[in-house]
């Protein structure tokens, strides 16, 4: 007996069906999302990258960010990302309307570093957002500003010239065998800069409608034996990522 047209037909079947399941649910569940119309801020969001930021995420590709870094914040419960006691690195979980402008989605799979979907947003020790001046000096060098950090020098996305007139506003304030040479100053290529906007754009804190009661944490479930009234909830143990 031939079973050469059962085995095409088992073959093409297996196809078929994992085209519709990778591809067109995706496509029916996703494809109809549009940005939001906020009427009272008359903005749609996401928001459009400025040019420069958009220029930036190039060079975020170029040199490989997101082998070290994910740019999506996970819920309550899947993770430490948001929540009482978390990393603080979101308000709120991505969801898929904040890709939604992004013709490359740079999600990564790793986290040697911290996730920056809200990097621009999120605040330091002294409550302070991200500004340009502290990640040129970060990007130059890391350990300037944190001692043990394990992130390359991107030292290459600057330049020494020479000073004529006013210093540059963008120059780096250095010191030591960092400082640069007298009657010249340490300012961002057009790469280093592109770089900055992009990482200072990444922030998403709007709220779309879709955020709101995402998540709803199991109840603590009651310790067998325990008296009346009294539960014990499990820890869930996070492994690296």
């Amino acid at each position: 007996m031939n079973r050469a047209p059962f085995i095409f037909l088992g073959v093409f079947c297996a196809l078929a069906f994992s085209f519709v399941g990778l591809v067109l649910t995706n496509q029916l569940t996703y494809g109809s999302f549009t940005t939001h119309v906020d009427e009272d801020e008359g903005k749609a969001f996401p928001l459009q990258s400025p040019g420069l930021a958009a220029q930036g995420k190039l060079v975020y590709q170029d040199l490989g960010c997101v082998a070290c870094h994910t740019q999506q914040v996970r819920r309550p419960g899947f993770g430490s990302d948001t929540g009482e006691g978390s990393r603080g690195w979101g308000e709120r979980q991505s969801v898929a309307r904040d890709y939604l402008r992004e013709s490359r989605v740079l999600i990564g799979s790793q986290r040697v570093g911290p996730d920056l979907r809200n990097f621009a947003a999120r605040k330091n020790a002294a409550g302070t957002e991200p500004t340009a001046e502290s990640l040129y000096h970060y990007l130059f060098d890391p350990t300037l500003v944190s001692k043990d950090s394990a992130m390359p020098r991107y030292a290459f996305l600057f330049k020494s010239q020479q000073i004529l007139g006013e210093p540059s506003t963008k120059a780096l304030k250095l010191t030591g065998t960092h400082a640069a040479q007298p009657g010249y100053e340490i300012v961002p290529t057009a790469r280093g800069e592109a770089l900055v906007a992009y990482l200072l754009s990444l922030k998403d804190t709007y709220a779309y409608p879709e955020t709101k009661n995402v998540y709803t944490p199991p109840a603590p479930q009651k310790k067998a034996g325990a008296p009346h009234g009294e539960t014990k909830v499990e820890e869930k143990k996070e492994g690296h990522q």
